[in-house]
């Protein structure tokens, strides 16, 4: 009878610990704005986390599927292709690509002074450890020779690209869709993230061919009511107007209020709701002419400054160097809207990945159709970086719920996966996923790993654990047994052959009671 009495007191107080708990969640407002997320964002509550919802309406998806090009962009740039009938226009554009790839940015005097002397002192050092009694005057000629001669191997020497009618061409069949394709995935963003901004006015720094106008086009329709491209190159110009006209000189443009320049308008009075950068920081010769470029685009910006570089070591310290720009920058401003990273960083800190012995870029990869040229693939991948500022809102943040971002492939092991996540304390960490701790829906299928990249994660900064973080595996087909295969091949053939009363005959009459799966 004790025993008893204890099991009854113990089931209230489970009752009683149960009923105060759901209490105590029906308090958590269905309406919240997350740390690092947009604060219009249409994001979904915690208690739709916790009931698992599909992978597809998961608010930090970002990503996008294979990304074509518009039919009148593609018809319009293979009607100027098969014009011009360049020869080895597909070896040409392949160099073009893997110079562009691997292009550095110009180094600096400090920087080349800083080098010398660094190699200079290390000869030095080494000299007098083997010190025999030859002229110091003749140990210093040969010292900096062996350093003039380490730095022209070790240099990258810069030239600037000069882009012609025939290389604007090359470009065009090596580019064109790459750049599109990366983009439309950073454009889509501020889109998923930020419903309710929809621009009127773009200007785009190191325009090229067009690329973000078609892109912006695509991610917000016609809603641009003005767009001014600026590129050093004429050519460069002319092809893309040419592009906006379908690949004709006197058609009437596809899009309407383009406006290209050679130069880029200083004055702070006019603003764009929509500024960026496309490939063209890492053109600039300078490091002084970059800060001077990201701070008169951010002047110019009304909501968002997009920049996007490949996707290597260079292309990431470019952004980061942008971003520190922004950031400090505007502290020495009356400006009242400070700036705001909204993407891809889940913080506002220091890049992490710059602090490691060994450097990796922070890139992403996006799936595209290049142009249907010989020798060109069904589809490839770019590699790219981006950055997305705002003019930071003020907004309602829930305390404790902030967003992770997967900077990495996730490695799938037995029961488990591996994440690498860049948290909004500015660490990286690498999480274990379970099923046992992040619920039924983990580990993902195989098909789900290469789309993970880049995708934001719900995530407690007080405990560094996730919520709802992966997709549920795709549930397994039970194999039909023979009667019930013949029956469905029988239905399948009755509809297709414009029977609409039902089957007749042997085969209903013994399989009309099988159930189906």
């Amino acid at each position: 009878m004790a025993a008893l009495w204890n099991l009854g007191n113990s089931i209230s107080q489970l009752s009683v610990l149960v009923t105060a708990s759901v209490q105590y969640l029906s308090m958590i407002p269905l309406r919240t704005t997350y740390k690092g997320y947009s604060t219009v964002a249409n994001v979904q509550a915690v208690a739709a986390f916790l009931k698992g919802a599909p992978y597809r309406k998961h608010p930090g998806v970002t990503a996008l599927k294979t990304v074509h090009l518009p039919e009148e962009l593609q018809r319009g740039a293979l009607s100027i292709v098969h014009g011009a009938a360049l020869r080895d226009l597909t070896e040409q554009a392949r160099r073009l690509s893997n110079f562009l790839w691997s292009r550095k940015r110009p180094m600096d005097e400090e920087q080349l002074r800083e080098r010398a002397l660094a190699m200079e002192k290390g000869l030095w050092e080494q000299e007098m450890e083997s010190r025999t009694d030859t002229d110091s005057h003749l140990a210093e000629m040969h010292i900096r020779k062996k350093v003039l001669s380490a730095l022209k191997k070790t240099t990258y020497h810069w030239t600037p690209l000069r882009y012609d009618d025939e290389l604007c061409l090359v470009y065009l069949a090596a580019r064109l869709a790459a750049g599109y394709a990366a983009m439309r995935r950073a454009l889509n963003e501020i889109k998923k993230r930020d419903p309710t901004f929809t621009p009127f006015s773009l200007l785009d720094f190191g325009s090229g061919l067009g690329t973000v106008v078609w892109a912006a086009r695509t991610t917000w329709g016609d809603s641009l009511k003005e767009s001014v491209c600026v590129d050093s190159s004429k050519a460069m110009n002319t092809l893309a107007e040419r592009l906006l006209r379908g690949g004709s000189d006197k058609e009437d443009p596809l899009i309407k209020h383009v406006y290209f320049r050679q130069f880029l308008p200083v004055s702070p009075k006019v603003q764009f709701d929509l500024v960026s950068s496309a490939f063209a920081l890492s053109e600039l010769p300078s490091k002084q002419e970059r800060i001077e470029t990201v701070l008169t685009l951010w002047r110019k910006t009304h909501s968002y400054l997009v920049l996007v570089e490949n996707g290597t070591k260079e292309g990431h310290q470019i952004l980061m160097e942008a971003r520190d720009t922004v950031l400090k920058g505007e502290e020495k401003t009356m400006d009242p809207s400070r700036p705001f990273v909204f993407a891809p960083c889940a913080h506002q800190l220091p890049c992490p990945k710059l602090a490691q012995q060994a450097q990796v870029p922070c890139n992403y990869p996006q799936p595209f159709c290049p142009l249907p040229l010989p020798g060109n693939r069904e589809q490839e991948v770019e590699q790219f970086s981006y950055l997305v500022m705002a003019r930071q809102e003020p907004g309602v943040e829930n305390a404790g719920l902030e967003w992770a971002r997967l900077t990495g492939p996730v490695l799938r092991r037995p029961r488990h996966v591996h994440c690498q996540l860049c948290c909004p304390d500015g660490e990286l960490r690498r999480v274990v996923v379970t099923p046992s701790r992040h619920g039924r829906s983990a580990p993902p299928p195989p098909r789900y790993l290469g789309c993970y990249l880049g995708r934001y994660l719900a995530f407690f900064s007080s405990t560094h654990s996730l919520i709802c973080c992966l997709p549920p595996p795709k549930q397994r087909r039970v194999p039909l047994r023979p009667e019930q295969r013949l029956w469905r091949s029988a239905a399948n053939h009755e509809a297709r052959s414009g029977n609409h009363h039902g089957m007749k005959g042997p085969i209903q009459e013994g399989f009309q009671n099988t159930p189906l799966i």
